[in-house]
């Protein structure tokens, strides 16, 4: 079934944003690094329309099990649209804080910078692509 689901969006975002196709994009599953209690999550990033969205899909703990969390189903971005050569702006909310920012994400092979930004105080995080 989950390799269903890889080949069902492989296909959904080739087929929906084929400007993308040599560009570095943010789509796929990315990891975040562990949060203050030590939860990491996968966040789905599927475009939206002309643009990239991305919600956390599965949250583990320390060992590697998955956990329920409240943030399940959360999206974190979205309105992200290309702004240069891997680099995508549009909105982040950021489920710690309770807030939505600016938002900038910088994708490098299968690294991702992602920042959110309120007014001049910026906060960034790497994620690793996990497919």
């Amino acid at each position: 079934m989950i390799e269903n689901l890889k080949i069902y969006l492989t296909g959904a975002c080739v087929a929906v944003m084929p400007a993308l196709a040599g560009a570095d994009t943010p789509l796929g599953t990315w990891l975040t690094p562990p949060d203050a209690k030590g939860i990491v999550a996968h966040i789905e990033a599927r475009p939206c329309g002309a643009a990239a969205c991305g919600v956390i899909a599965r949250t583990f703990d320390g060992q590697g099990r998955r956990v329920e969390t409240p943030n399940l189903g959360v999206r974190v971005f979205w309105d992200m649209t290309p702004a240069g050569t891997g680099v995508w702006k549009g909105h982040a909310f950021v489920p710690a804080h309770n807030r939505t920012y600016k938002g900038t994400m910088q994708v490098r092979g299968d690294r991702m910078t992602v920042k959110g930004c309120l007014g001049p105080v910026c906060q960034s995080q790497v994620w690793a692509r996990v497919n």
